[in-house]
């Protein structure tokens, strides 16, 4: 037995940093991921509700942070730094994730990678200093069709959607995905609750 733990070992320290966090660090990574993706998503509602429910005007309304630095949360490049990092994000995660759990996880990855695709278009506009479509302020594709502010709630709904349920699989896989996964995500109720009574 001690044998086989020790032949397991140098296995783990030559694991890339990219093996590291789809394997024994995905749960944590993904936790911290989740928690910086809750953020973001906490200052478009306190935006929609100063727009919404305040009646303030759009471009007064930039949530919590909007409000200590307005000049932050105007600027093109929070907004792009944060879709990088998403995209970023959810492609380094997807390699821990299998079946069923990672086919969720890669439509958020195709929808974010649009979504990034966007922010890229109005970075560029605010950095060469030239509007596209002859618009008064940068613009996107779906800008031209949608309000701003509406429109990314929009892409942050429909990339969380898949997120959250590409998670859910990978913490309860289904009927013939339960030994896919490498990492420790997966959530045991059973195993959890006979450990607990064990302890008690």
């Amino acid at each position: 037995m001690s044998s086989s733990s020790t032949a397991v070992q140098p296995l783990a320290k030559d694991q890339s940093f990219y093996e590291k966090i789809n394997t024994r660090w995905h749960k944590r990574a993904l936790a911290f991921f989740m928690l910086v993706v809750l953020g973001h998503w906490a200052e478009h509602i306190a935006q929609a509700w100063q727009i919404y429910v305040l009646g303030w005007p759009a471009h007064h309304a930039g949530g919590v942070l909007g409000l200590f630095y307005p000049w932050l949360v105007h600027s093109e490049t929070l907004h792009y730094g944060y879709a990088l990092v998403m995209l970023i994000g959810i492609w380094v995660l997807r390699g821990g994730f299998t079946g069923t759990s990672c086919r969720w996880w890669t439509v958020a990855l195709v929808i974010q990678f649009w979504h990034h695709i966007e922010h890229l278009l109005l970075i560029t506009q605010a950095t060469i200093h030239h509007n596209f479509w002859g618009k008064p302020v940068p613009t996107s594709v779906l800008q031209l069709f949608y309000p701003r502010v509406e429109l990314h709630l929009f892409y942050n709904t429909i990339v969380f959607i898949p997120m959250v349920i590409g998670m859910y699989y990978h913490m309860f896989p289904p009927k013939g995905e339960e030994g896919l996964s490498v990492c420790s995500c997966k959530w045991d109720k059973g195993k959890r609750s006979a450990q607990a009574c064990n302890a008690a």
